[in-house]
């Protein structure tokens, strides 16, 4: 039997009205889409060294003229994922193969923060149990590598550097070889990448950074056992089409989720899937897939929790006072997916 999480989007729209349920917003997106401004929260005029909040600055470039002109928000950060089909019970192996590989990433320009996170459904018992699915189409994105980078541009140059090619086993061909034909023994397909324009960026500077050498972390894995969870990550799937995405945005835009005095907060973002992206392994995007995904990050489930209950414990407000529910905007009922981050590399600023 698997726990109900709240809704994403009905917590931060239960936050949005800070005045009625006494909840400070932690900070304000700008809805021209043009800058992100910080206000300083109730909390932290009390206390100056409650945790601040690093808000990404806006990159300027001209694609984000091309979403200007379309009503949309310009990025915040640039999101790269991989998803993975993992075969049944190789779950361990394939972490473990992550674990060796050689991989410069913390120490490339635009790198912010890094987990490999395998997908759980939870338990009423406060455990999770790993969500592997049984076909080929049920285990798609079992297992999802997530990077942040600060531009678009960042992404690019580690994606066509040798440092891509050393992290794929793409230093010679049996190299290569070696890697495609481990690959087929625990993967049901080839992977497939996604990538996404992160909006609305939050996340907290880390007080502990994982350490890392070369700039990949040293982990011990034994291929028999799964690694420890060291995040915890929250998502919320949305199938918005085309003519709905600019009041979709915007209705985020006016949310603002206060994080704060959370302990375990790591990072929030919407993000925006970049449809257009080209490369290798890309593939047309189906209209099946999430076109928006809401992410919360924390690192750890408990933390999660104690803001989710926190901030959807208040009874729903009537008359006056209630926050208008949010317009129908996408064509499917959203999907809410959980997943356990592990191998966990960040910079100093956090993502």
């Amino acid at each position: 039997m698997t726990k109900s999480a709240p809704s994403i989007l009905v917590l931060l729209l239960l936050a949005v009205v800070p005045a009625v349920q006494g909840f400070a917003p932690a900070s304000r997106w700008n809805a021209g889409r043009s800058t992100v401004t910080v206000t300083v929260t109730a909390a932290s005029a009390r206390n100056p060294d409650a945790p601040r909040l690093a808000m990404a600055t806006v990159e300027a470039v001209d694609t984000d003229v091309d979403m200007a002109n379309k009503g949309l928000m310009k990025r915040d950060r640039y999101i790269a994922t991989n998803r993975f089909a993992v075969r049944k019970d190789q779950q361990a192996k394939f972490e473990k193969r992550w674990t060796v590989r050689k991989s410069r990433l913390a120490t490339l320009p635009g790198f912010k923060y890094f987990h490999l996170m395998r997908r759980v459904d939870l338990n009423d018992n406060g455990t999770a149990s790993y969500k592997g699915g049984e076909t080929e189409d049920e285990a798609q994105s079992n297992y999802v590598s997530f990077t942040v980078w600060d531009k678009k541009s960042d992404f690019s140059a580690w994606r066509s550097g040798e440092a891509f090619k050393e992290a794929h086993g793409g230093t010679s061909i049996g190299a290569f070889l070696t890697t495609m034909i481990s690959s087929a023994f625990v993967l049901r397909g080839a992977p497939r990448p996604a990538f996404y324009d992160a909006l609305l960026m939050a996340s907290k500077k880390p007080e502990n950074m994982p350490p890392t050498v070369d700039g990949w972390r040293q982990v011990e894995a034994d291929g028999e056992n799964t690694l420890p969870a060291e995040c915890f990550v929250g998502m919320e799937n949305f199938f918005v089409p085309p003519e709905h995405a600019s009041a979709f945005e915007n209705f985020w835009a006016t949310a603002s989720p206060s994080f704060d005095d959370f302990e375990g907060f790591v990072a929030f973002s919407v993000m925006r899937r970049d449809g257009q992206a080209k490369g290798h392994g890309m593939v047309e995007m189906s209209m099946n897939e999430p076109t928006y995904v809401a992410t919360l990050v924390f690192k750890d489930r408990m933390s999660f929790e104690t803001w989710s209950s926190t901030h959807g414990s208040a009874p729903p407000k009537e008359g006056a006072d209630a926050p208008p529910p949010p317009p129908k905007m996408w064509d499917r009922a959203p999907e809410k997916v959980y997943y356990e981050g592990t191998l966990v590399i960040t910079g100093e600023e956090g993502a």
